[in-house]
């Protein structure tokens, strides 16, 4: 059995949750080799060759030496130049932080074995004698939190070490076969049990694939005291909002600040290129460099295929080529993107502009069972007879979300008491107050029997108010409030996508709202010139880009005259922002046109005045053809006249920057930095 299988495997086997994933059970060796190739093998077979060079250069003195002391004294400098190399190695030492079942640990052995036997090969093949293999399982060195998993990591590097030793002619101990082994140690690689940091042992690299969980999930799934001791613990070094894994590459960056190690190689979500978690990215940058790096790898986490970022990373003076995405580079940026010639730029550090702030939201988040079928809504919208002689349609609303960006909108309906009302008041709206208490009551009751807190949690401070929206986001409704229509956009899409939305509509919390309703600023956000920033300086969840507001929109540079903070009335007569408005208008139109053509819907009035017409087909053959015209699948096909649109818009939009519409993508990102580095300067 290969080792870096086996612990897995009977982890798998013994956990019924997880044997349902025992057909891929374990990560691909040359996956990992992707770490402790750079990390490990080729730094130390760089320093054996320099080794090497001076053992042939002392080996040549023997055969010009005069005097047989002479000859002697030469092989015997060789020989301990030989022999020095063996002690390094054999002093080596690899530590996994999060070790599991010992993957990276058994391959980091057999990497520093096989490295000691060509070592020796060489050598004897250069004149010295023969030696026996010394590297042993004290060179790696782990952290395991599960008591069985940092067991099998042990068992898997002693069955390791038996099968090279086996494989090479060699014979291995028997008593005992497998020896205790106290450098793989059993605990938390964060915080000690009193909630202080926990330390890691000595090593010269750290290697390894730390747990990835998302900042907004790291309660739920590691309850409120753990995560509150390790906030406290890393206070001020790894951001409250940023991925679990971050915490290893913070450690493993400070590890190498403090010279403690010399270099690190560690799996992460591909999501550390952005946000918050990219800070511990520029940590490294601050007093390192990153030499190779994969921006974006599939990988087996946990049984499931996942996209990774490979990040490894040295100090500045490591002799060590420098490799992105395999190939070679100039230098790697904290956003894992790299520079190649002359052309790139370190975007991260892009800079927010004032004139950009206070525009895009995200949108609310229910917190509860708001949200209404859309037959439910009508009936209770065509209802009267409040006590307080109101119309329920003061309490409900449309609502969108990213879907209705990337497939078919559809209209949803909501209970909305908005940001003030008293539950007093709330109760005064009869049906939909009704409507709400009783799936909240029916919620509750099914959390607290399957052993749940309920609704609104006291970690959320806002159980007394359980009648309106978890976060209502008052800033935005303020802002939209004096617009006809805005423009939104969705977290989490495979293409950039922008849309009009009726002011009427909320948006949740999967769609960013941007309190514009000018043509003008749709074509900007929508032109190339956007996109390309956008998907530069955004995350990505897997294989979608992900759209942040703080780096994409807020560092974003606007045409000089045509930003956010001025009114669209104020360059109404602008000739740039005309030809952007006309060409925008015409894009919208024409894809509107192709998602709903006339011919197959029907537009009926929807049943509140001030909502838009639903858009119905106008029979099931229609229906059947408009299930299939949605945005995502419009952009993924890409007709010749959606791009002949596109392309009309981009020139419109360079034009507005005074540039040419033949520029790389490159030379757009310089030319957008520069701008946004020369604003920042003004502010």
């Amino acid at each position: 059995i290969n080792p870096s299988i086996m612990g897995t495997l009977f982890e798998r086997g013994l956990d019924p949750g997880k044997r349902s994933q025992l057909g891929a059970h374990y990560t691909d060796a040359e996956k990992i080799m992707m770490i402790i190739r750079p990390v490990v093998i080729e730094p130390l077979l760089r320093e054996w060759q320099t080794a090497r060079d001076e053992i042939e250069a002392k080996l040549a003195k023997t055969a010009s030496a005069k005097s047989a002391s002479a000859k002697t004294t030469a092989k015997k400098e060789a020989e301990a130049l030989r022999i020095a190399f063996i002690e390094r190695l054999k002093n080596f030492r690899v530590l996994d932080p999060a070790c599991g079942s010992g993957n990276f640990l058994y391959l980091a052995l057999k990497s520093l074995k096989d490295i000691e036997a060509r070592v020796n090969i060489e050598a004897e093949s250069l004149g010295l004698s023969p030696a026996f293999p010394s590297v042993g399982p004290e060179c790696v060195k782990g952290i395991e939190i599960n008591p069985f998993a940092a067991e099998l990591a042990r068992v898997s590097v002693w069955i390791g070490e038996i099968q090279w030793m086996r494989e090479k002619g060699f014979g291995v101990s028997k008593n005992p076969i497998l020896k205790s082994l106290e450098t793989i140690e059993c605990r938390d690689a964060l915080l000690n049990p009193d909630g202080s940091e926990a330390e890691w042992p000595q090593a010269d690299v750290i290697i390894g694939n730390p747990p990835f969980l998302g900042g907004k999930m790291l309660i739920a799934n590691l309850g409120e005291n753990l995560v509150g001791q390790m906030f406290k613990a890393y206070d001020g070094r790894v951001p409250r909002e940023a991925d679990l894994v971050c915490y290893w590459f913070q450690k493993a960056s400070e590890a190498l600040a403090a010279e403690i190690v010399d270099r690190a190689g560690l799996v992460a979500t591909n999501s550390i290129r952005g946000g918050a978690n990219r800070e511990v990215l520029k940590h490294i940058r601050s007093h390192g460099i990153i030499y190779d790096a994969w921006d974006d790898e599939p990988w087996l986490q946990d049984g499931a295929a996942v996209r990774v970022s490979i990040v490894n990373f040295g100090s500045t003076d490591i002799d060590a080529p420098i490799k992105f995405d395999g190939v070679p580079a100039l230098e790697i940026y904290p956003d894992l993107t790299a520079r190649r010639g002359e052309n790139g730029v370190d975007l991260t550090l892009a800079k927010a502009l004032g004139a950009n702030a206070k525009v895009t939201f995200q949108g609310l988040k229910f917190g509860g069972p708001f949200e209404l079928e859309a037959e439910v809504a009508w009936k209770i919208l065509a209802t009267s007879g409040n006590p307080n002689g109101r119309p329920n349609s003061e309490v409900m609303r449309q609502w969108c979300n990213g879907l209705d960006v990337t497939e078919r909108p559809d209209a949803k309906w909501c209970i909305d008491f908005g940001l003030d009302k008293e539950h007093a008041q709330a109760m005064l709206y009869e049906r939909p107050y009704a409507s709400l208490k009783m799936q909240f009551d029916a919620e509750n009751k099914k959390r607290v029997s399957e052993g749940d807190r309920p609704l609104r949690g006291r970690e959320l401070n806002t159980l007394d108010a359980w009648w309106r929206h978890q976060r209502p986001r008052p800033a935005m409704r303020k802002a939209l409030c004096t617009l006809t229509r805005y423009i939104g956009t969705p977290e989490v899409a495979k293409h950039r996508l922008f849309r009009f939305f009726p002011s009427t509509s909320l948006n949740s919390g999967s769609i960013y709202a941007i309190a514009r309703d000018d043509d003008t600023t749709f074509g900007i956000l929508h032109s190339k010139f956007h996109e390309l920033w956008s998907l530069r300086l955004g995350t990505s969840l897997e294989d979608r880009p992900r759209y942040t507001p703080t780096t994409c929109f807020e560092t974003f540079p606007f045409p000089e005259g045509l930003s956010p903070n001025i009114p669209a009335a104020q360059y109404a007569a602008d000739p740039r922002a005309i030809a952007i408005a006309k060409a925008a208008a015409r894009l919208n139109e024409l894809r509107e046109n192709w998602l709903n053509p006339p011919d197959l819907v029907q537009r009926v009035p929807e049943v509140v005045p001030g909502y838009p017409d639903r858009i119905l087909p106008v029979d099931d053959k229609a229906a059947l053809v408009l299930k299939n015209r949605t945005l995502t699948k419009l952009y993924n096909e890409r007709p010749a006249w959606l791009d002949h649109a596109h392309k009309d818009l981009d020139a419109a939009v360079a034009a507005a920057y005074g540039w040419t519409n033949d520029l790389t993508d490159e030379q757009i990102l310089e030319k957008l930095f520069a701008l946004n580095q020369e604003r920042a300067g003004k502010q």
